[in-house]
């Protein structure tokens, strides 16, 4: 998916992180789970994002060789 669709995802995840530990009372506790959880959120939404590459390649049809660039969409 793009990154713009992943978007909301993100903000739900980062919300239901922050909910969580609303009433907590150890704020260094707290401070590493969210640490944690937002890694994990951030990983996800990188992780959705797609690729759309241009490749060229050099060769015959048996044997090829190419390089490609791309965006994260």
């Amino acid at each position: 998916m793009s990154l713009s669709a992943a978007e909301p995802i993100l903000i739900d995840d980062l919300i239901k992180m922050m909910e969580s530990e609303i009433d907590e009372k150890d704020a260094g506790a707290s401070r590493n789970r969210i640490a944690r959880e937002m890694a994990k959120a951030i990983k996800k939404f990188v992780e959705a994002g797609q690729v759309k590459v241009i490749v060229s390649t050099t060769g015959t049809a048996a044997a090829q060789t190419g390089t490609g660039t791309g965006n994260i969409i």
